[in-house]
């Protein structure tokens, strides 16, 4: 279902925003949230129902707020690396029960220390060592946290207490147990979402750096999971800026058949100025090319991201 109108704009808009903030409540309170487990689940449904509508749309949604603001940083980094879980996951064709877990492990990671994670977003000096101490043992205490508030999966519990160890990139990707696996799908994707979210005391990288430095730091074992989250997104994902080789500024819109030459909108001419209306460029069919990606904080225009969406059904035309 592509974007036809300004309130079907406004009404992904807003249900990606509404799960993005009650997920963010059962993760500031878990304790308090009844049936935490059921909750989870149905965000998960209700994020792959986003997903079905329009897969390009929510990336470019979701990667527009995870870039461009720390408030509210656990929720909108939970949302983008269960996202990106998904992605991988339907990539690499693993079972449904596996993606079940995987998932629901990116949604809950970090769930011992939401709100420190989002105080760690707002400040502007290094984390003191009580918070070092905190962010070193969150993964396992995350899992027994879970494992009180009813979770009894397994494979749920040991991806998130293992989603920082790097005891599990031993080995080969297609020779350890699934869980090993999974755990090392999140531990990526966890560290590439960090990357592009901006920090008060620093702002995101372009995702371009992003993956580039994930990849580069990443073990020779987990190459088949940097591949994947590249194809599944590409080098500059929906909803990341770029600059042309003509000098015009643009914002990726859609991914292409090819992962690397995606459909973008362009936004600014080459002199600076902010178009009035955004047209579409297909980066597979010629020139101007990607150029390089750019950080968020470094775009300071106003753009109407309605007007950009609806060039998605010109996008989608054209395939």
């Amino acid at each position: 279902m592509l974007v036809k109108d300004e309130n079907e704009y406004e009404d992904l808009l807003s249900e990606w925003s509404d799960l993005e903030s009650g997920l963010g409540i059962i993760l500031s309170s878990p304790a308090a949230t009844q049936e935490f487990v059921h909750r989870c689940l149905q965000y998960d449904r209700w994020m792959q129902s986003l997903l079905q509508r329009d897969p390009d749309a929510g990336l470019y949604l979701l990667f527009q707020l995870a870039s461009n603001s720390p408030v509210g940083y656990s929720a909108s980094h939970a949302l983008v690396c269960a996202v990106l879980c998904h992605l991988i996951a339907k990539e690499l064709a693993l079972p449904a029960r596996e993606r079940d877990s995987l998932v629901h492990a990116a949604l809950t990671m970090n769930v011992a220390m939401t709100a420190m994670q989002d105080v760690l977003a707002n400040q502007t000096e290094k984390p003191s060592p009580l918070q070092q101490e905190m962010i070193r043992i969150h993964p396992l205490k995350g899992a027994m946290l879970l494992g009180k508030l009813g979770v009894q999966d397994d494979d749920w519990l040991e991806i998130v207490g293992n989603h920082h160890d790097n005891s599990i990139d031993a080995g080969e990707f297609d020779s350890v147990a699934p869980c090993v696996r999974l755990s090392r799908i999140l531990k990526m994707v966890d560290r590439y979402a960090a990357m592009i979210s901006p920090r008060l005391s620093r702002s995101g990288r372009t995702a371009t750096e992003s993956a580039r430095a994930v990849i580069a730091n990443s073990s020779a074992q987990s190459d088949e999971i940097g591949h994947a989250l590249m194809r599944v997104v590409g080098l500059c994902p929906p909803g990341t800026y770029v600059r042309m080789d003509s000098n015009e500024l643009g914002v990726v819109l859609r991914r292409s058949a090819s992962a690397n030459l995606p459909y973008v909108a362009i936004v600014g001419s080459a002199e600076g100025h902010v178009l009035h209306e955004p047209r579409l460029h297909a980066t597979a069919q010629g020139a101007p090319g990607i150029r390089a990606a750019l950080p968020a904080s470094s775009v300071r225009a106003q753009l109407n991201h309605y007007q950009i969406l609806l060039l998605g059904n010109q996008a989608i035309a054209a395939i």
